[in-house]
């Protein structure tokens, strides 16, 4: 794999770790949301540690805050996600205040990572 900047970001490992836990909490999804809201929250999931690393290849400084503003976007696309599947019963009640913790610390990080990209 490349060895490049991105990957030494904080915001960037700890998505990684974010989306392999995504995986695991889907993973006990009714087989019905198969195709519709499991799909839906894992790829808005992968999304956050791809526009990361995308924007931080780029060039431009707008190029590189407009992805990392997709990125804190998809992490809010999932956390709606995780607000429906918490209502549909999908979600284990202990599993909130970790899941809480995890998308504030990102949204804190993405927010930090906009605001002193250069």
């Amino acid at each position: 794999m490349l060895q490049l900047n991105h990957k030494k970001l904080d915001v960037w490992q700890l998505s990684i770790k974010f989306v392999s836990k995504i995986y695991k909490i889907t993973s006990i999804y009714p087989k019905e949301e198969l195709f519709s809201l499991t799909s839906q929250t894992r790829r808005a999931a992968t999304s956050i540690p791809a526009n990361i690393a995308e924007g931080a290849s780029r060039k431009s400084l707008t190029e590189r805050k407009r992805f990392f503003e997709i990125s804190r976007s998809s992490l809010v696309e999932l956390d709606t996600h995780l607000e429906i599947a918490n209502e549909l019963d999908y979600l284990n009640k202990n599993i909130l205040p970790e899941l809480d913790k995890d998308l504030n610390e990102l949204f804190a990080k993405l927010s930090n990572l906009i605001e002193k990209a250069r």
